[in-house]
């Protein structure tokens, strides 16, 4: 029997719990597990307070037997630009000695997978991240254009929009400024699945959501087949 395969989250809320989505999407195919951050409020300020301990939540990963790693948090991965990211991310894959990925890399993995270049964008931030975003986007050759948060700096409070909220926002943000790809919504404490389906079929066009997006890159990442059929155009 062959063994399941084991994935290391480190995710920013204190609890270490795995994100929903991973079972979801997975099933029992494979195994997640994670450690928490105890990331104090979706801000510059919230993440410089736990950025550095990530290195040791992969090192602790590793330990528990993890075969790859990813930083589940888009903004917490994202704030300080793209030379950041990539150092974090190398950083982290030499201390561990396992291949490590970001949910920044992840959104960006996952539009250039939809062929998706001109993208409108809905987030759960307040203004100063989806500024941050914005810069990260354009510094990885993507062209935001309408991009709107929903202003929300409370960790647990993002678990709680609801679908209607997101999809609303959504087809606001399309409609904002036409000629849009695609879709990003971003922040991977949102719950987003439902939403993604309903705005793919009602738009046409492919979504890609922060959570859902760094179960599939971390997967590839593991070397692993990310297919989930019937959970949007990420997973066909």
């Amino acid at each position: 029997m062959t063994q399941q395969p084991h994935l290391g989250l480190i995710v920013p809320p204190a609890a270490g719990a795995v994100p929903v989505d991973g079972p979801l999407l997975y099933g029992d195919r494979i195994r997640f597990s994670a450690k928490g951050l105890g990331l104090g409020e979706i801000s510059t300020r919230g993440y410089t307070e736990v950025i550095d301990s990530v290195i040791g939540k992969a090192l602790a990963l590793k330990e528990e037997g993890a075969s790859a790693v990813s930083l589940m948090g888009t903004s917490l991965s994202f704030f300080r630009g793209v030379a950041f990211t990539r150092q974090l991310k190398r950083e982290m894959e030499q201390a561990t000695g396992l291949p490590c990925t970001t949910m920044s890399d992840a959104i960006l993995a996952g539009l250039r997978h939809l062929k998706v270049r001109r993208v409108a964008v809905a987030t759960a931030y307040i203004d100063e991240v989806n500024t941050q975003l914005r810069t990260y986007l354009e510094q990885s050759d993507f062209e935001p254009l309408a991009l709107e948060g929903l202003a929300i700096s409370d960790v647990q409070a993002v678990g709680q929009v609801s679908t209607e909220v997101l999809v609303d926002l959504c087809l606001k943000v399309f409609d904002d400024q036409p000629g849009a790809d695609g879709l990003l919504i971003s922040c991977g404490g949102l719950v987003t699945l439902d939403a993604v389906r309903e705005v793919e079929a009602r738009l046409r066009v492919p979504v890609v959501s922060s959570s859902p997006a760094g179960f599939w890159d971390l997967v590839r990442t593991a070397g692993l087949d990310a297919r989930s059929p019937g959970q949007g155009r990420l997973f066909a």
